[in-house]
């Protein structure tokens, strides 16, 4: 069994900013249809919080509230909800008309609300609130998409030359293989090696590698073991991209030991976090990390565990890595 990601909309919010136009030319064709891409969009974070600031507390959704403009000149706001949970949310139908109606009243527009269910079930299907009592009647349709629906068209993702359409294939190899972290490993290797066959851009492997890796959660030692084989096939490639990765997921990991220390109120969740992401660096990069050194890096502080961890991107073996630590104050480390 893997462990999932605490904060799972983190990646889709991420990846739907920097690619938004694509994501609404690839679920929502005749939507996309509308829009004048030729000019920027408006993504309205600020004003939609304070619209659902009432919303339940303790849930979070990556919801995206953008203005755009129409091939007709005219201003349209679209409310893109994207539904990560794997649980079936009763009021999901209610809440997307509640959005929906706050928008109306503060812009005095509706929104065009879109919906994708990232869900595993495959009957839950929500497109519409409807409301009938003493002769009030109310329907509110809106469009909605399963990611599910795309298992049967893989040819057709594999053809794609749309960003989403690896985001796809990695949210469903994701949902396959949670009680399968070994064929896990497979498929996020083969999605990755897809990008360079692709033909994409450093930046787009970048951030598309920055979705596949935190949505696929492997093991320590299958990830270990993955990290190998792709250092090995970028050599291979001579095209060193996804090493950068390695310095995206240190400062990832010093975001957590920050949000961790803060939610405890101890300096220990920070300091923890970040020892055990650089130990994993450490032997991704070196291989096995004696017992030794293992200890005394889990002995530094936070900020020495953060320069040690900038460091270490550039050292090409452990002695390096001993040697600098032992030419720093307070870093004094013995050589196995």
């Amino acid at each position: 069994m893997t462990t999932p990601r605490a904060d799972i909309d983190s990646p889709w919010k991420e990846i739907l900013e920097l690619y938004f136009p694509q994501a609404i030319q690839f679920f929502f064709p005749s939507v996309a249809a509308l829009v004048n891409w030729q000019k920027p969009h408006e993504f309205l974070d600020k004003e939609f919080q304070q619209l659902v600031r009432e919303a339940e507390q303790g849930k979070r959704f990556a919801d995206k509230l953008v203005k755009v403009s129409s091939k007709q000149g005219i201003e349209l706001y679209l409310l893109l909800h994207l539904e990560v949970q794997a649980q079936r949310e009763n009021p999901f139908e209610q809440r997307m008309f509640t959005y929906h109606f706050r928008i109306f009243d503060r812009f005095g527009q509706h929104p065009i609300s879109l919906a994708i269910l990232c869900d595993a079930n495959p009957q839950w299907r929500p497109n519409q609130y409807q409301f009938d009592q003493a002769g009030t009647r109310l329907t509110f349709d809106f469009t909605s998409i399963k990611l599910l629906d795309y298992r049967d068209r893989w040819d057709e993702l594999e053809a794609s030359s749309n960003p989403f359409a690896i985001v796809i294939m990695a949210q469903l190899r994701m949902l396959e293989s949670r009680n399968n972290p070994e064929q896990r490993k497979v498929w996020k290797f083969s999605l990755i090696r897809m990008l360079y066959d692709r033909g994409y851009s450093r930046q787009d492997i970048l951030n598309l590698y920055r979705f596949i890796d935190w949505v696929m959660v492997l093991p320590d030692g299958l990830d270990r073991a993955f990290w190998q084989e792709l250092r090995q096939f970028e050599e291979e490639q001579k095209m060193s991209y996804v090493t950068t990765g390695e310095r995206i997921g240190f400062e990832r990991g010093r975001q957590e030991g920050r949000q961790e220390g803060r939610q405890e109120g101890r300096q220990e969740g920070r300091q923890e976090a970040n020892a055990s992401l650089v130990l994993r660096l450490l032997g991704r990069r070196m291989g096995e990390v004696p017992e030794s050194v293992r200890s005394q890096i889990q002995a530094l502080s936070v900020d020495q565990l953060e320069a040690f961890g900038e460091a270490l991107l550039d050292f090409s073996n452990l002695e390096e890595a001993i040697a600098w630590l032992s030419a720093h104050p307070n870093y004094s480390i013995d050589n196995p």
